[in-house]
């Protein structure tokens, strides 16, 4: 049996799709082993389907339990995957070098660990920190910035699509006003000028409902005489294969926003308060808009600021990066 590369991503969505570049460089530099990861199981699973990973295990699961516990005893599905192990890669805070000494006392002779946040490491963008804490930089690696969508998610993407009517003479195009938190979106009414106007552009919007959007999902479609049509309980995986489908997408700062991107969609990435030279995705097909420059000294300060100048982006600046065309006196605010 192959010999194993464990890797170890506590993070959501957002952070874990950062790390592919980092897991794609592995995976590069052992091609003889066998990459598994350990993060959530819809990222996992999505990895895997896209042929980033060989295989994976569940972050949440029972099988992981003992290892971060260090009193219960190791699934018999892990202590294979140790045994085989030659490198252990862990993108954690580990206090005291316990999970450390955990991995050594279970037999791993090379173990990696450091958090993507740490202070020591010196790069300033997210997805060359993980690349750092391997002791590389982007210059190291291949250029990929984007994977390709399997042909089952494609066709499922493409079967759903259809069962929604959407207009076939009309370019799709998703709008996510959600993200991990409401202090990072676009205010309702300004999403809803938006998407009245990329209609009239000539686009068929669709809105995504997340598990977390329906309150920010709700409070738009209120403002709106015309409802576009919206997609809900997708699965990540199934989000995939819609989104290959989709002509541009318009998110805010999220793990949707990376996700979009990392399948080479045209993607508008709307930021605030978030630095984008930290955590904006890459890529020529992405553009990524701002309003006025944040001064909020904290994330308690974000909270407490009204107005959020550094989230009032232009719609037509939205609209012409979109490539759809743009009707000026629509543009403005109510």
């Amino acid at each position: 049996m192959k010999r194993t590369i464990l890797i170890i991503h506590p993070g959501a969505l957002g952070d874990a799709l950062l790390a592919v570049p980092s897991i794609r460089s592995l995976s590069a530099r052992f091609p003889q082993h066998e990459t598994v990861l350990i993060a959530s199981a819809a990222v996992s699973r999505l990895l895997s389907e896209c042929g980033l990973i060989d295989d994976w295990i569940p972050l949440e699961g029972q099988a992981c339990l003992g290892l971060f516990s260090g009193t219960s005893s190791i699934s018999g599905e892990l202590q294979s995957r140790l045994n085989r192990c030659d490198l252990a890669v862990v993108w954690t805070e580990d206090k005291d070098n316990a999970l450390r000494s955990r991995f050594q006392d279970l037999g791993v002779p090379r173990v990696r660990i450091q958090s993507p946040f740490s202070q020591e490491l010196r790069t300033r963008h997210q997805s060359n920190r993980f690349l750092e804490t391997l002791g590389e930089t982007a210059g190291d690696i291949f250029p990929e910035r984007t994977v390709q969508v399997p042909s089952h998610l494609l066709e499922w993407g493409k079967a759903y699509l259809e069962t929604l009517n959407t207009s076939p003479d009309r370019p799709l195009v998703l709008v996510h006003p959600g993200s991990g938190s409401a202090h990072k979106c676009l205010e309702p009414r300004r999403m809803v000028l938006l998407i009245e106007q990329l209609w009239r552009g000539g686009g068929c919007p669709l809105v995504l409902e997340g598990p977390a959007d329906k309150d920010i999902v709700s409070h738009t479609l209120q403002f709106m005489s015309k409802p576009p049509l919206v997609l809900r309980d997708l699965d990540l995986s199934q989000l995939t294969g819609v989104l290959a489908q989709i002509a541009v997408y318009i998110g805010h700062d999220s793990g949707v926003t990376h996700l979009s991107a990392l399948l080479g969609v045209q993607t508008i990435a709307l930021f605030g308060p978030t630095d984008p030279q930290r955590w904006a995705p890459h890529g020529s097909h992405v553009t990524i808009l701002c309003g006025a420059p944040c001064f909020c000294e904290s994330w308690e300060t974000v909270k407490k600021c009204e107005g959020k100048p550094c989230l009032q982006v232009p719609i037509t600046e939205i609209l012409m990066a979109s490539g759809l065309a743009i009707e000026e006196e629509q543009c403005k605010p109510s």
